[in-house]
């Protein structure tokens, strides 16, 4: 049973919005997010008039003195005016849990088009200070001092595996693949932040340019900091914009225990929960799936992903690498887009940011990304180490 069978009415995705990604010295998050929401609402075919809700992500945890974005978007337009608007906020998960309380206000009827923004700057600030921001995504850590940061939490997750998983010690060269895959991926893609195909060799091999942040993760393994914003329109009919409107047949969320002493480290297991009930919704299964387009923060993020869609047992995650499933010509492309490695991360623009390529490439227009005719599209987003989980489902009208 699909979205539009349970609930009795669509949730479609008719117009969007993408800035570069990258050090944007330029704008400022103002500037960014009426540059992405006029290009959703010009591409959706409607009037800024005809906006009913409005919900803004972003997650800045300290990293910049406005805290209060919400409203950022009514300088698209004066009839923006009095449009209720909401900031939403969850870790790095914020995109697309605004797309989610996007999605609710239209299936709950108090709204038939809603404009859903996500949007970060974090360049301008010193490394302590996004570092000490991200890591208030964590229990264990979020006010303490570290040199590693967030990095460091997943090189421990990497450690976990490799102990459970790796007795060979091949976990170094899988990741180095990931991250080659990705980096190859994002050449296509004009709004990544890296565009350079690095190349396997020098993915996998620590260097005085791809140094060892936290072992076993390489500069190659960490997506970098990032400013940028993304913003789409869903409305409950087509509303005749510029491409042919995508659904959204299915989504899920879940969240995890805060405390790592309460989850196992190599298990994702709401992430996993996550993918199940954004597949049921949907009623497919993961090989009806064309794409995806995951939460790569790191890339020991995305080997975990692998088994947590289902894709493979746990423990199994490189065999979807080894097979060539992931790849662009693969069984289910991962990351053509880039991934968070390559397109980059501003944490907050991620999930909305998602959704746009994923869109692109079911209306085929993607340009030099665009996979041969898919139908079908997974998205996933998570915020801190596993603890909020968001999957979208979306497929070609």
């Amino acid at each position: 049973m699909s979205l539009q069978e349970q609930f009795g009415k669509d949730v479609l995705i008719t117009g969007w919005g993408h800035s570069r990604f990258g050090k944007l010295a330029e704008d400022t998050l103002e500037s960014l997010i009426v540059q992405v929401a006029t290009d959703a609402i010009s591409t959706a075919g409607i009037e800024p008039g005809q906006i009913d809700e409005i919900y803004v992500g972003q997650f800045n945890s300290g990293m910049m003195p406005l805290a209060f974005p919400s409203s950022l978007a009514l300088q698209v337009s004066p009839d923006l005016a009095n449009v209720p608007a909401t900031r939403v906020e969850n870790a790095c998960a914020s995109g697309s849990a605004a797309f989610q309380q996007g999605t609710k206000s239209l299936l709950a009827g108090t709204a038939k088009t809603v404009l859903v923004i996500g949007a970060e700057k974090m360049t301008h600030a010193g490394a302590d200070v996004v570092g000490a921001g991200l890591l208030g995504a964590d229990y264990d850590m979020a006010g303490k001092p570290s040199t590693t940061g967030f990095t460091g939490l997943f090189a421990e997750v990497a450690k976990h595996y490799a102990k459970r998983y790796d007795p060979a010690g091949n976990l170094g060269d899988v990741l180095g693949t990931i991250a080659a895959k990705n980096h190859r991926n994002g050449v296509d893609n004009p709004y990544a932040q890296l565009r350079k195909d690095l190349g396997e060799e020098f993915c996998r091999t620590v260097s005085d340019k791809n140094p060892m942040v936290a072992d076993p993760l390489r500069r190659t393994d960490c997506s970098p900091v990032s400013d940028g914003a993304a913003a789409v329109v869903l409305s409950t009919s087509a509303t005749g914009g510029t491409n042919p409107p995508v659904r959204l047949a299915g989504f899920g969320q879940a969240n995890d225990f805060f405390p790592a002493d309460r989850r196992d480290p190599t298990a994702f297991a709401a992430t996993r929960v996550s993918w199940q009930r954004a597949l049921a919704m949907a009623g497919v299964g993961i090989d009806d799936l064309d794409l995806a387009e995951v939460h790569d923060c790191f890339t020991i993020a995305e080997l975990l992903m692998y088994e947590a869609m289902g894709l493979t047992e746990p423990g199994q995650g490189a065999r979807a690498l080894q097979e060539g499933w992931v790849f662009k010509d693969g069984k289910l492309p991962v990351n053509v887009s880039g991934g968070l490695k390559s397109k980059g991360h501003p944490v907050g623009a991620t999930g909305v940011s998602q959704h746009v390529l994923a869109a692109m490439q079911l209306t085929g227009t993607a340009g030099a990304m665009q996979l041969d005719a898919p139908r079908r599209a997974a998205v996933q987003n998570m915020g801190g180490v596993g603890i909020a989980n968001y999957v979208s489902i979306l497929e070609a009208v």
